[in-house]
């Protein structure tokens, strides 16, 4: 009896320890994250956040590296697509890196990717301070009344900015001479030097410069209003042209990726330690502090949002001849 009851002992540490490796299986060494923008920006400092926080969840380090170039962050998600699909090498990228494929540097479409949305900082419409617009509807009646005339700036053309423009444009009724720049500090550059009078960027990109006086914030580009210290509360655009509502929010998507094949263990562990990482206070605290609106999102629902944000970009720089390969090549619907 004694024997029996030691053997069943046995058997049952050894059916413990084989579940606990199997649990544990992944990751058994340190993950990579590759970053496809640059160094300090955005993508980056949002990256860098939350895997910090995740290799406390995985036990293993999650080292974050740049690899920038190509077009729409090609360079960068074409290296990190061609390592082994094993969960090891994560892709950090933003909504941006959707029109890869119809500028020609990407020839699949973005749902080879599973994604995993960390947030974003909403949009917000300024003027340089030296304009005699003072609110939101004061720069859109004026832009009625001068079709073509006011200048804006939203980064270059197809970016999330610009596209926030144009749907303000629709919206609101109003039409503006807009100016495409390589990127948000270029064209927050401009405004402030007087080469155009209106900007869209991101509250984070911007926040400063409100703060200094080198920039006037007219209203945000979403639903909600937002307060802003030093600055008060900035207005939504939508309580002055309610038809925003058709055609907004369009927001930012900054967060990473695995390849979709990955191993299912290695999606699960990822997926466990994000949601971990994105309520811990570390991430909260710094999303507050540099108003980024946290999302969490990841596996259908993160899918769904970056299919969307993939048609309308796409769509859209097709549309505007910024474009040289037609998104229904790649199976990209129209939006």
């Amino acid at each position: 009896m004694k024997k029996i009851l030691v053997i069943t002992l046995v058997l049952l540490l050894a059916a413990m320890t084989a579940g606990n490796v199997f649990a544990q299986s992944f990751p058994k060494r340190n993950i990579t994250a590759v970053v496809v923008w640059g160094a300090g920006g955005g993508t980056d400092t949002c990256n860098r956040i939350i895997h910090a926080e995740m290799q406390k969840f995985l036990g293993v380090n999650v080292n974050v590296i740049n690899k920038t170039g190509g077009v729409a962050g090609s360079v960068g998600m074409s290296y990190a697509f061609s390592r082994p699909h094993d969960g090891y090498t994560l892709c950090g990228l933003s909504e941006s890196n959707v029109t890869a494929g119809v500028q020609g540097g990407w020839n699949n479409r973005f749902d080879v990717w599973e994604t995993f949305i960390v947030g974003g900082s909403p949009d917000i419409i300024s003027v340089t301070p030296n304009t005699p617009y003072k609110t939101l509807k004061d720069l859109i009646e004026a832009a009625k009344k001068s079709p073509g005339k006011i200048t804006a700036a939203a980064s270059g053309a197809g970016s999330i900015h610009h596209l926030n423009l144009l749907a303000l444009e629709k919206g609101s009724g109003a039409d503006f001479n807009f100016i495409p720049y390589k990127g948000s500090a270029p064209s927050q550059n401009a405004a402030m030097a007087g080469e155009v009078s209106v900007v869209v960027t991101s509250l984070a990109e911007q926040q400063q410069l409100l703060r200094g006086g080198k920039l006037r914030a007219l209203g945000m580009l979403i639903p909600d209003s937002f307060d802003v210290e030093g600055l008060g509360t900035i207005p939504s655009s939508f309580d002055s042209y309610p038809g925003l509502s058709k055609y907004l929010p369009i927001s930012q998507a900054i967060g990473f990726a695995v390849p979709a094949d990955a191993p299912l263990e290695a999606r699960a562990a990822l997926q466990a330690a994000f949601r971990k990482a994105m309520a811990t206070d570390k991430v909260k605290n710094w999303a507050e502090e540099n108003y980024y609106l946290l999302s969490g999102a990841t596996g259908a629902e993160s899918k769904a949002i970056f299919n969307a944000l993939e048609s309308n970009f796409a769509w859209t720089l097709w549309d505007l001849g910024a474009a040289t390969v037609k998104p229904s090549k790649l199976g990209i619907p129209k939006p």
